[in-house]
C-alpha cells in the first residue's frame, strides 16, 4: 500500500466504504466515521481524545482569586507586577499615570495560581489627588479577593495613603502592606514606619531589583481564598444582557426605556452611573435580566483613568452576561474607546448586538454618509446585528429583541460533527490551503468543541495561517449563520505515528 493511498485528508477521495444497512444513517456520518479511522494513525493527546470524544468543556476551569495591586501613582506598582509575572508587560515609566488600560494578568506562586490586577493609570491635579485616588481604590478593592497596598517607602505614608487605609479597612478584605524602593538596612528603618498605618507588618520590597518579593508573595497568596464560589445557573432563569459602551452614551436611558421607568439615575453629565445594576424587565411577554454598566463620574479636577476603572466594572458585567448590547453615539464619529469597549466583548466570546442610540439626532441628508461610514470602521464587524434606535422616545426599540433573539441563538448553535466535516471537505477541494516551502498541511478531522461561543478544532497535518483560518470562519458564518456571535477557532497541529518494524 503506498502512502498516499494510506492518508486520507479531506481534500482527498474517501476510500470505498461499505453501505449501511440503516438506511437513516447520513453520507455526513459516513464520512465522519471514515476520518475519525485516519486519526488513528496520528500521536493524539488526552486532550484531544477527550475532545474527539465530546468531553471537552470550555472554561471549565475554576474562576481565579484577583490580587489587586493600589497604591499612589509612581509608588512602583507597574514594576512590581512585571516582578511577580516574570515578564515586561505593564508599561513602567517614572511617570505618574502611564498605565491607562485595563490590565489583568495571569500569575502563579508556590504552585497557586490567580489574577493579578494592575491598577495605575490615573493623572490627577494636586488638589484633586485624595479623591480620585480613594475613589479608584474603591473600585479596585470591591473587585479584588486580596488587596496589595503600595508605599514608596522613601517618602513615607501620605494623607492619600491614609484615606486609603481607611476605606481597606472598611473593606474587611485580606491586605499585605507592600513599602516599596527598600534597597538596603536604611529604606528597612524607613519601611519601618509604615507600622503605623495599622495594616500589620510592611514587607520591604525593591521591585525594581526583587528584594523581599518572595516573602510579600507568600503573604499575598497566603490572603487569597482556597476555594472560589461555584455559580451554579439556572436554565430557566431570565437570560442576561449586559448594556455596554463610554460615558454617556445612553445606556441607562435605555435601561429605562425598556424597563417602562425610571429605574437607574440618568443625567447629561458623562458616568453618572458608578456600579453595576442589575434589573430585571419584561419586554413583550418575556423577562430578561439587564445589567447597567458605566464607569465613574468624571468631573474637572478628577482624572482620565476613571476610564480604566470604568473598563473594569464593564469587564466584570460582560463576564456575567451571555449577551451584550454595544451601545455607540450614531452622532458623533466612533472614538478609540468606542473601539476598545467592542474589542473587551468580542474576547470575552459574548454574544453582540451593536446599538446605534440617538439616530433621530442624525439629519436625513447624513444618514448615508453615516451608514458608508460605520460600514467601513466596523468592517471586521459585518456578522453582529446592528439596531439603529432612540433611547430617548423609544424609537425601534421594539427591534432590539429579535436582534437579541438571534444573537444568542447563533450563540447557542451547535453543528453536528459529520455535518462540520462535509463542510470543510467541499471547501478545501475547492480552496486548498496555499503550498508553503513545499508543502501544504491538510485538514485531518474538525468537530465543535462547544457552544456559547462556538469553538471548533481543527486537526491538521500542519499548520493553518490566520489567513486561512479567517477564510474558515467567513465560509462557516456563510453556511450556517452566526449572525452575532463571536467564532473561536483552534487548529492543533498533529504528525503521523511513527511506524515500529
Amino acid at each position: 500500500m503506498t502512502d498516499e493511498q494510506e492518508y486520507h485528508g479531506l481534500g482527498d477521495v474517501p476510500a470505498p466504504l461499505q453501505v449501511p444497512s440503516d438506511p437513516e444513517e447520513s453520507l455526513d456520518e459516513i464520512r465522519e466515521a471514515a476520518l475519525r479511522a485516519g486519526l488513528e494513525d496520528y500521536d493524539l493527546s488526552e486532550a484531544d481524545l477527550a475532545t474527539l470524544a465530546g468531553e471537552e468543556e470550555v472554561d471549565t476551569e475554576e474562576a481565579l482569586p484577583v490580587l489587586a495591586i493600589i497604591g499612589r501613582p509612581n509608588v512602583g506598582k507597574s514594576t512590581l507586577v512585571n516582578r511577580i509575572i516574570g515578564k515586561r508587560l505593564a508599561v513602567v515609566e517614572d511617570t505618574p499615570g502611564v498605565t491607562r488600560d485595563r490590565v489583568e494578568y495571569r500569575a502563579e506562586w508556590a504552585g497557586r495560581d490567580f489574577m493579578l490586577m494592575d491598577t495605575g493609570g490615573w493623572e490627577a491635579k494636586v488638589q484633586g489627588l485624595d479623591l480620585s485616588v480613594a475613589q479608584q481604590a474603591e473600585v479596585a478593592i470591591d473587585m479584588a479577593d486580596a488587596v496589595l497596598f503600595v508605599v514608596d517607602a522613601t517618602v513615607g505614608a501620605t494623607a492619600s495613603d491614609e484615606h486609603v487605609v481607611r476605606l481597606l479597612r472598611a473593606s474587611k478584605k485580606p491586605v499585605v502592606l507592600v513599602a516599596n524602593k527598600v534597597d538596603g538596612p536604611q529604606g528597612e528603618l524607613e519601611a519601618a514606619a509604615l507600622w503605623n498605618l495599622g495594616l500589620g507588618e510592611p514587607f520591604p520590597v525593591s521591585a525594581l531589583h526583587g528584594r523581599g518579593t518572595g516573602d510579600m508573595l507568600d503573604a499575598a497568596v497566603a490572603a487569597l481564598p482556597t476555594e472560589m464560589p461555584q455559580v451554579e445557573i439556572d436554565p430557566d432563569a431570565p437570560r442576561r444582557i449586559a448594556l455596554v459602551g463610554r460615558p454617556n452614551v445612553g445606556k441607562s436611558s435605555l435601561l429605562n426605556q425598556l424597563a417602562g421607568e425610571n429605574r437607574v439615575v440618568v443625567n447629561e453629565v458623562a458616568g453618572t452611573t458608578r456600579d453595576p445594576v442589575d434589573e430585571v424587565v419584561g419586554i413583550g411577554d418575556r423577562r430578561w435580566t439587564l445589567v447597567d454598566t458605566a464607569g465613574i463620574r468624571r468631573r474637572v479636577h478628577q482624572t482620565k483613568g476613571a476610564d480604566f476603572y470604568a473598563s473594569l466594572r464593564t469587564g466584570a458585567a460582560i463576564e456575567r452576561a451571555e449577551v451584550a448590547l454595544v451601545l455607540l453615539d450614531a452622532s458623533v464619529p466612533l472614538t478609540e474607546q468606542d473601539t476598545r469597549v467592542i474589542g473587551q466583548v468580542i474576547e470575552s466570546g459574548r454574544a453582540t448586538v451593536l446599538v446605534f442610540n440617538k439616530w433621530d439626532l442624525v439629519g436625513e441628508d447624513e444618514r448615508f454618509l453615516l451608514e458608508r461610514s460605520i460600514e467601513k470602521d466596523l468592517v471586521q464587524l459585518t456578522w453582529a446585528p446592528r439596531v439603529n434606535l432612540s433611547a430617548r422616545t423609544g424609537w425601534h426599540t421594539n427591534r432590539l429583541v429579535p436582534a437579541i433573539d438571534l444573537a444568542l441563538g447563533s450563540w447557542d448553535q451547535r453543528i453536528s460533527t459529520g455535518r462540520l466535516n462535509s463542510f470543510l471537505g467541499e471547501l478545501v477541494a475547492e480552496h486548498p490551503h496555499p503550498v508553503r516551502s513545499g508543502k501544504q498541511p491538510k485538514i485531518l478531522f474538525a468537530t465543535q468543541a462547544s457552544n456559547r461561543p462556538p469553538r471548533f478544532v481543527i486537526f491538521a497535518s500542519g499548520f493553518l495561517e490566520p489567513t486561512y483560518r479567517r477564510f474558515i470562519e467567513r465560509r462557516l458564518r456563510e453556511a450556517f449563520g452566526f449572525e452575532g456571535s463571536p467564532i473561536q477557532i483552534s487548529v492543533r497541529v498533529r504528525e503521523k505515528r511513527k511506524r515500529t518494524r
